[in-house]
């Protein structure tokens, strides 16, 4: 949110419907000089040492090879610019993610391609050791846990739906009916995080590792 003056915020991502939404809530919080453009991660278009800063919010877990995507940061930091990243933990540490997996595992058969978890990065040792390997220093590794109130199981299951990109396009061609089993089954699932008294609210947590190095 704080730019030195002649400096440029750069946005990138390969969907370019997520820079086209990225940019509109720019636009709506007040900061609308946010420069986006669409390339792959793992192939950056940019000249080396051109960044102060490197910013991957919940996302380097997915990029197919994801030691190739911080050597292309690396590539791109000027020497002693900072990289900060946050991934998933370890699965059973992130019932916000799991609890909506495991209902899907129940009644959908296995995707005839496996898609790489989410959960891939989330041991400290794993993520420090690609972080080191791409060439970076200084590396700091924190665990946090987030803990999302939702107003009922609806509310959560379409949060889910929100993170789940292309798994999400998937779910939606479903029938009617089993997507109503699908709607069932996380309530069902969810049952154990209610928030007491509250009637349907409920409170699900998730472990976050957030890594910063510096080039």
């Amino acid at each position: 949110r704080q730019v030195h003056p002649g400096g440029q915020v750069v946005a990138s991502d390969i969907a370019e419907a997520m820079l086209a939404e990225g940019c509109r809530r720019a636009g709506a919080e007040g900061q609308p000089d946010l420069l986006a453009t669409a390339c792959d991660a793992e192939h950056l278009a940019f000249a080396d040492g051109c960044f102060d800063t490197a910013l991957i919010g919940l996302g380097l877990f997915i990029f197919p090879e994801p030691a190739r995507a911080l050597a292309e940061l690396h590539r791109v930091l000027r020497p002693g610019g900072m990289i900060a990243l946050s991934v998933w933990g370890r699965r059973e540490s992130v019932p916000l993610i799991s609890r909506a997996q495991d209902c899907i595992a129940r009644l959908l058969p296995a995707p005839r391609v496996p898609r790489p978890s989410v959960f891939r990065l989330g041991e400290p040792a794993v993520l420090e050791a690609l972080l080191r390997d791409a060439g970076f220093g200084a590396i700091r590794i924190e665990a946090h846990t987030l803990r999302c109130r939702f107003a009922d199981a609806e509310a959560y299951w379409q949060a889910f739906l929100d993170l789940a990109g292309g798994a999400a396009e998937s779910l939606a061609r479903l029938p009617d009916a089993t997507q109503a089993r699908l709607r069932n089954e996380v309530a069902a699932e969810l049952i154990s995080h209610r928030c007491g008294d509250e009637g349907t609210a409920c409170e699900v947590e998730g472990e976050v590792l957030i890594a910063s190095a510096r080039r």
